[in-house]
């Protein structure tokens, strides 16, 4: 047994292998050790090797899955190793035959597709990037439904697609392996090489025919060299774990980056659009927006959230559905009751197509089925905008699926098909018959016993049972003659004979012998063969059940938007082509709930206005911290960000000319694991958006600077505030604590000025949360202090200080200076001694003459060889 375990651990030498020991997965040496520390269980020992004593753990088959999810949390990839044949058949093999066992599945974190090991409500993606000269893809499917999705990509673009996508897991090969770790590893996704062969494009496109069973790709559309490569990447890895049983797989649909807002992971990360920066859902847009009463429509929800529209038609048709279910609210909450029965049809068909479905899974697409008709029905007659219509559509003609697998379930079935006991009575006439010889042996036995009885006119005749004769007619001795002569002893067979009584059998009683005392199991064999048979009617219709799935996560979604919109006061924004950018009481949703929650003062609204003409709009915002720039600053950009999703948005008005990019810089902190300080992740992260954003983008920027020295600070937003407007000419909100930027209102055409309203009162200061058109003369930086705890020493002392500093500022500096002398915290120090001349350098002055573009591959190798040279002198 262990030469078989250490031949298939061989195989899969890169993951913990669950070795099948009749009701256990075992592991055994460095495995047993690893998933004992990871699972916290018992580490055992079981024999030897080499000399040494076999570390060993195990866990129970029946409850696998949650030790599964445990381990793939925590980074690992298991081989599901089962046992491949019964300890009966082996033997018949010989004596001492081991039972032959194989791996059936390899459970990575990309490739989960047990509820148990899923979120509902978010998908579960797995992706694969490659590179092909100048050419670049990403694909990415959830073969927990069936969604599969390439597109182009250029590499600077790789992390931002990631970011919106979150992929559990991400393929590449084995030759870029190491370039993208870092990467991955900071959006928290598996990584796993695949050998370039997996990648090469001329055998993915044949993997491409083979799983959808066509002859040309052109049936899909037109795609990259790159993108057939990525595509066929990831279904071979698909082959690789799940052992040849290839998912359900939707035909790939091929977006474009032009069709989709450009959000990068940053600006993600500070909207927290999905996620809260705490980490988990609670907290972010998402969890706010959820009134989704199924699997399928939130995740719908989460995958709009993360890929805003630039399609204004698209965007249009999403609010022209919003706003009828809005309008019609008892039309809205009918849909809302009948979705909330309505199953998981899409997981529940691919773990049918993957054969790790259930009974269950049957029950599921026989309920989405059943609600699909009672909402096509509610929906019938209606004049339907034309997203809900085609909708709608998508839900009819399945009567006659519905009504088979209505008269084949029983109401609740068991998990398991090998329970057995999940085929409605009355729907094969063989089963019925199977489980009544299983369930009533003992009353066909009687009913036969009556029968021979008045055929042979013996009353006293008995049909009885023991270990040796099984099934036998006894009749006393006394009959023995009439028994054994014609016609009854043609029917009759004489069996044994003793002192008192004699016995005989029939064909019929041998028969039914034989089925009662095999009913049980071919009761179970016959369900099994009707799951089958269900299964394959079921996998049969796929495609036009995967659209009923769509429609109805469409319809959910729709009303769940509604809903939110009546509930909390939303408008419907006005969309178009223009530069427009203008919020009437504007609301940060996240926020406004938190304070709903928390039973404080209602949240303030505020106007935004960004409009201009072809040049930028930028809003210069000042004022105090904790009077709400940050907030006022998401909000609009949330507000964006919602109005190209389709969806109303928490304002009285808004009009929103197309966004197509949405860039957010709003609090940065240190990237200790990388080298990279506050103010390296600020810059970083600036200059990204100075070098992508475009004359259609809406930038957010908070505090840039604040991370260094004042005047250093102060010359870095001066001058990327003067980079927004002439070159970038973006939609921006700038907010900033130094106040000398407020002058670049009256140099750039198109920045004004806008601050956060206080109050003082008696030494304190009162936020009134109000966005005005002006500038703040100070920031009330110590009067925040104080609102957070300081001792009050530090507070009184703190306010010293600042007079005086502010008064040496008015006259010049002699009174600061003096003050700074008598402060030991400020004391001076030593001037540093001049930096030396700059000399130059021949490889510099090489290096400066350079035209890149213009060399060739020769050229450049020469140059390579000159500068090599001038370096040694």
């Amino acid at each position: 047994m262990m030469a078989q375990y250490l031949e298939i651990k061989q195989q899969h030498a890169d993951a913990l292998l669950f070795y099948r020991m009749g009701d256990f997965y075992e592991m055994f040496f460095d495995d047993a050790v690893a998933a004992s520390e990871a699972l916290d269980i018992a580490l055992t020992k079981r024999g030897k090797h080499a000399g040494a004593d076999i570390p060993m753990c195990g866990v129970p088959v029946h409850a696998a899955e949650n030790y599964l999810l445990t381990l793939i949390r925590k980074g690992f990839r298991v081989a599901v190793c089962e046992q491949m044949e019964s300890p009966a058949e082996a033997k018949k093999r010989g004596s001492k035959s081991v039972v032959r066992r194989d791996v059936v599945r390899l459970v990575t974190p990309g490739t989960l597709t047990e509820d148990s090991l899923l979120e509902a409500r978010r998908h579960n993606y797995l992706a694969a990037y490659t590179q092909i000269r100048d050419q670049a893809a990403l694909a990415w499917a959830d073969i927990s439904t069936g969604d599969f999705h390439v597109m182009p990509i250029a590499p600077v673009r790789l992390s931002p697609e990631l970011a919106r996508l979150a992929p559990a897991e991400l393929v590449v090969p084995d030759t870029i392996e190491n370039e993208k770790h870092g990467l991955v590893s900071d959006l928290g996704i598996a990584l796993t090489p695949l050998a370039r062969a997996s990648f090469d494009s001329t055998a993915a496109e044949k993997r491409i025919l083979e799983l959808f069973r066509i002859s040309a790709l052109d049936a899909f559309g037109s795609f990259s060299r790159a993108e057939v490569s990525a595509m066929g990447a990831l279904i071979d890895y698909l082959d690789i774990t799940q052992k040849g049983k290839l998912p359900l797989m939707q035909p790939p649909q091929r977006e474009a980056q032009d069709r989709i807002v450009q959000i990068d992971a940053a600006t993600r990360r500070n909207l927290e659009l999905t996620r809260a920066l705490s980490g988990g859902r609670a907290g972010s847009l998402l969890a706010v927006m959820d009134r989704t009463v199924t699997p399928g429509g939130a995740r719908l929800l989460e995958q709009r959230l993360s890929s805003p529209s630039r399609d204004l038609a698209v965007i249009h048709a999403r609010q022209d559905a919003i706003s009828y279910c809005a309008e019609d609210s008892g039309f809205s909450d009918l849909l809302r009751d009948t979705l909330r029965k309505t199953p998981d049809m899409d997981r529940a068909l691919s773990r049918l197509a993957l054969e790790r479905g259930g009974p269950r899974d049957l029950a599921a697409i026989r309920g989405a089925l059943i609600q699909s008709s009672a909402l096509a029905e509610a929906c019938a007659g209606r004049d339907l905008p034309a997203h809900l219509a085609e909708a709608v559509a998508a839900l009819t003609g399945f009567d006659d699926l519905a009504a088979l697998l209505e008269a084949a379930l029983v109401a609740d079935p068991p998990l398991l098909a090998r329970d057995g006991g999940f085929i409605a009575p009355g729907y094969d006439p063989d089963l019925d018959e199977a489980r009544t010889l299983r369930d009533e042996g003992r009353s066909v036995i009687a009913a036969l016993q009556k029968k021979y009885a008045e055929h042979t006119g013996i009353a006293s005749l008995k049909i009885k049972h023991n270990n040796v004769l099984g099934y036998f007619i006894e009749t006393t001795a006394t009959h023995a003659a009439r028994m054994q002569a014609a016609p009854l002893n043609e029917t009759f067979i004489h069996r044994q004979t003793t002192a008192n009584q004699i016995r005989f059998t029939t064909v019929d009683l041998s028969e039914i012998e034989t089925r009662i005392l095999n009913a049980g199991g071919r009761a179970l064999e016959i369900e099994k063969r009707l799951y089958q048979a269900l299964s394959e009617t079921i996998l049969e219709n796929a495609p036009r059940l995967n659209a009923a799935a769509r429609g109805l996560a469409e319809l959910d979604l729709a009303t769940a938007l509604a809903d939110l919109a009546r509930a909390e006061d939303w408008c419907r924004p006005q969309v178009d082509a223009s530069r427009a950018f203008d919020i009437a009481g504007g609301r940060h949703p996240v926020v406004e709930q938190a304070l709903r929650q928390q039973g404080g003062a209602p949240f303030v609204a505020n106007d935004c206005d960004l409009t201009a003409g072809d040049g930028a709009a930028v809003w210069l915002l000042t004022g105090p911290n904790m009077a709400g720039k940050s907030t006022f600053l998401r909000q609009n950009a949330l507000i964006a960000l919602l109005a190209q999703i389709g969806s109303y948005v928490p304002a009285d008005h808004a009009r929103i000319g197309m966004v197509s990019q949405i860039f957010s810089r709003v609090g940065a902190s240190d990237d200790l694991a990388r080298g990279r300080s506050t103010f390296m992740v600020e810059m970083v992260e600036t200059a990204a958006i100075l070098n992508q954003a475009d004359d259609r983008a809406l930038v957010i920027l908070d505090e840039i600077g604040r991370g260094t020295a004042t005047y250093d600070g102060l010359s870095i937003a001066w001058a990327t505030l003067e980079h927004l407007h002439d070159v970038n000419r973006a939609r921006a909100l700038f907010a900033t604590h130094y106040h000398e930027l407020t002058a670049l209102a009256g140099k750039l055409e198109h920045v004004e000025n806008a601050t956060v309203a206080v109050r003082e009162w008696e030494g304190e200061v009162i936020f009134l949360h109000e966005v005005r058109k002006g500038a703040a003369d100070r920031s009330y930086g110590v009067q925040v202090a104080q609102l957070a705890g300081l001792p009050a020493s530090v507070v009184a002392r703190a306010r010293v200080v600042l007079d005086a500093l502010e008064q040496g500022e008015r006259e010049g500096g002699a009174t600061q200076k003096a003050l700074i002398d008598d402060l030991p915290l400020f004391a001076a120090t030593p001037t540093p001694p001049p930096s030396p001349a700059p000399t130059t350098s021949p490889v510099v002055e090489m290096l400066e003459n350079i035209h890149p573009d213009e060399l060739s591959p020769r050229d450049a190798l020469d140059l390579l060889y000159k500068l090599k040279e001038a370096a040694k002198s």
